[in-house]
């Protein structure tokens, strides 16, 4: 009997390994590694003071960030031809070349290139992510950079053969589950908001913050608890005898075959000769039904703006706090910040929007208009900063940034169907990245070097005089976000129509 128990429990740590709640645990660790990404704003005036760029040069390498991380269809593709452990190796791969060498850049280990070769240059959990920082590095803003590199490709290593295809198979309790999984996510966002408020007020030593990590990581794998507990409750119910299913008839009507026929045919049709016969809005369109559409050529214009202009937003944020005098540690109290209520955002947005739409019959695009208006007021605040503004314009820029991502998710389910929607979500999705290069790099970046020339030009230096071009004062950002403020306006007139 004991050795039958004890066979019993050999076989259920396999079982649990394997199985789908714990691979949706490893799931999680994997996207907030890869959510590293929105840490530049903390790292990039390292960047930019060491190799002597100026902000136009910085935007550039934020603006490439975004599009790497904004085109899916890469990794689809790869993911079409490769097994998933190939993906995650070639993914971690990637994330600790391109990190470790921008370390090797920033802190001087790598050997310069001759300035002869460039006669014109001189040369989310992301909260989780900072307090892991904090604690291991210090105030290193170098050192974060190299942490970004090795972090997130160690979780994706360690969980290679984790991820992977499974068969669907129903779940008495679902939803619940998903449920605790939420309120778990949310109390580890509230815990971290708090410590970040908290390191305005009280100075944290290096104990403090690791004794912070701890409690986070406690708290993020308190995941891994109810996965270990859902997988056993799996693995009983299999052990269950089965009851043979009862035999059933289906009769089809001839309308349906029809129908079914219809549609084999509408298949075998020319994609050129459907454009001009497309579906109603929310029938499956093909994918060059949607992209010549009237509709998608909205949608893409409203979140070039919109999404561009939030990305610009946070991409600067370093240099936003440093241009109005903030010291480091409170510029990275402001990313962490974002990336907190980008989460909440999102959280938001997905739940509250289907309840306005099945309640109140409120649609989706009017709800993106007022998450829009709402983060015009981040941008006037940064615009137009007072003592202290610059937190509520962090919480109210990333609340937005996050909270549209989900709506143009369901906008675009809900106008063109299902049948090509990820191929359909990535083509939208490029308006991102792209709104970044035109706001961020030829707008943004040009209009502060513009104003720090200015403040050179009054001191009676030159640009080869120094080393860092920095712009100091409201004005250095008030122009730009003023901009962005106009945009995102018209985005959400769009959005109206």
């Amino acid at each position: 009997m004991e050795q039958e128990k004890g066979s019993m429990s050999n076989r259920q740590g396999p079982e649990v390994l394997r199985g789908r709640w714990f691979q949706l645990f490893a799931s999680f660790l994997i996207m907030a590694g890869a959510g590293a990404t929105y840490l530049f704003g903390t790292y990039s005036s390292e960047i930019k003071t060491t190799l002597c760029y100026d902000q136009t040069t910085i935007n550039l390498l934020g603006f490439f960030k975004d599009l790497g991380g904004n085109i899916g269809v890469l990794s689809g593709l790869v993911a079409e031809v490769t097994p998933t452990w190939f993906v995650l190796l070639l993914g971690a791969a990637l994330n600790f070349g391109g990190y470790f060498m921008k370390w090797l850049a920033v802190t001087e280990k790598s050997p310069s290139p001759s300035v002869k070769n460039f006669p014109e240059s001189r040369g989310s959990l992301i909260a989780i992510v900072t307090q892991i920082y904090l604690a291991v590095y210090g105030n290193d803003s170098k050192s974060l950079i190299l942490l970004i590199g090795w972090f997130p490709a160690a979780i994706s290593i360690v969980f290679v053969y984790t991820i992977r295809p499974l068969r669907p198979v129903k779940h008495p309790n679902g939803g619940r589950v998903f449920h605790h999984f939420l309120l778990i996510s949310i109390v580890l966002a509230v815990f971290l908001m708090a410590i970040t408020l908290t390191e305005k007020v009280i100075t944290f030593s290096k104990s403090a913050y690791a004794g912070v990590t701890t409690v986070a990581c406690v708290l993020l794998f308190a995941l891994l608890f109810i996965a270990i507990r859902e997988e056993l409750l799996v693995w009983k119910l299999k052990k269950q005898p089965i009851i043979p299913p009862t035999k059933t008839t289906i009769n089809t009507p001839n309308g349906e075959v029809d129908k079914s026929k219809q549609e084999a045919m509408f298949d075998d049709k020319s994609c050129f000769l459907t454009l001009c016969d497309k579906p109603k809005r929310g029938e499956d369109y093909t994918i060059l039904q949607a992209l010549t559409s009237i509709d998608m050529c909205i949608l893409f214009f409203a979140t070039f703006c919109g999404l561009g202009s939030s990305l610009t937003a946070v991409d600067n944020l370093g240099q936003i706090g440093e241009s109005l005098g903030y010291p480091n540690k409170t510029v990275t109290s402001f990313v962490s910040l974002v990336s907190i209520w980008n989460f909440l955002g999102r959280v938001f947005s997905g739940f509250v929007s289907e309840i306005l739409i099945v309640k109140y019959k409120l649609p989706r695009p009017l709800m993106m208009a007022i998450v829009l208006l709402i983060s015009c007021v981040g941008y006037l605040l940064v615009a137009f900063p007072a003592p202290g503004t610059l937190y509520v314009a962090s919480i109210i820029i990333g609340f937005s940034f996050g909270a549209q991502l989900p709506l143009i998710f369901a906008i675009i389910s809900e106008l063109f169907g299902l049948k090509f929607f990820s191929t359909l979500f990535n083509c939208g999705q490029m308006a991102s990245p792209l709104g970044s290069c035109i706001l961020n790099v030829k707008l943004t970046g040009p209009l502060y070097d513009r104003e720090a020339m200015k403040d050179l030009t009054a001191k009676g230096l030159t640009r080869s005089q120094v080393k860092q071009l920095t712009c100091i004062g409201p004005r250095c950002y008030r122009l730009p976000f003023i901009i962005l403020t106009s945009v995102t306006f018209i985005a959400k007139f769009l959005f109206r129509l």
